[in-house]
């Protein structure tokens, strides 16, 4: 049975790139959507309405969430995947990222809505029917900036670092239910909306420190997130995959 992934925030850039990859790998896709309400019905319409639906909802909303979760349900009749991709008003702009002594609690607050409210919503709208056919598999999008902050990107990074252990947590506990729990952890993105005002001096930096001599892509992290999301990665949990060219090592 074809399986039915959800893609939070995957109108553009990195969620729109897990989209794509996931519908050539023959997966139904919910594309999820704030603002960008053109972007997303033209990768529906890329994709194929018998394969692909957008919905609008703000992730940090927990009765928007229910209505999506609702609505794709009804729409597919059922979600096997969530990927909680969602990047919430940040960009990676090494000139006019705030400096500790700059940032506000709510910086960082905005961040931890965006990663872990978001998640916490997304997951705890589709866990019943999870639960209900024991099975099914949690993604979450995170960052290698946590081991290595090139630029300190404060707020998000610890947003990110939190989404790590809020993960194993749910692995762990819902492991009984046959429920999958993990990280895919990118490198900096060459490139999306997010590091599109990335200087090419860090890109270049990152380049030349990887063993890979190589920036990480999009498609880089979007082929192992629909890899985790196929049968293939059922014996996979409670993870966290960095996809950095070798700048960081586990």
């Amino acid at each position: 049975m074809t399986r039915t992934v959800l893609v939070t925030g995957s109108s553009r850039g990195l969620g729109a790139t897990i989209v794509k990859t996931l519908a050539q790998q023959g997966f139904q896709v919910v594309i999820n959507y704030y603002k960008s309400k053109d972007s997303a019905e033209k990768l529906v319409s890329e994709i194929g309405e018998e394969n692909a639906i957008a919905i609008q909802a703000d992730v940090t909303n927990r009765k928007e969430v229910d209505n999506l979760i609702k609505k794709a349900t009804e729409y597919f009749g059922q979600i096997d995947v969530v990927v909680n991709n969602a990047l919430v008003d940040f960009k990676f702009d090494p000139n006019k990222q705030k400096t500790f002594t700059e940032l506000t609690w709510d910086d960082y607050q905005k961040q931890l809505d965006g990663t872990l409210k978001a998640a916490f919503n997304v997951i705890q709208s589709v866990l019943p029917q999870f639960m209900e056919r024991k099975n099914g598999s949690i993604i979450g999008i995170g960052t290698n900036l946590y081991q290595n902050p090139v630029v300190p990107y404060h707020e998000y990074t610890t947003a990110k670092a939190g989404l790590i252990g809020f993960t194993r947590n749910i692995a762990s506990e819902l492991g009984v239910y046959g429920i999958k729990a993990n990280v895919v952890s990118g490198g900096l993105l060459k490139t999306t909306d997010a590091s599109a005002v990335t200087t090419p001096e860090v890109f270049d930096l990152i380049a030349q420190s990887t063993p890979l001599k190589k920036v990480t892509t999009p498609q880089d992290v979007a082929n192992m997130v629909a890899y985790l999301s196929s049968e293939n990665a059922n014996g996979i949990t409670g993870q966290n995959f960095t996809i950095d060219g070798g700048l960081t090592m586990n």
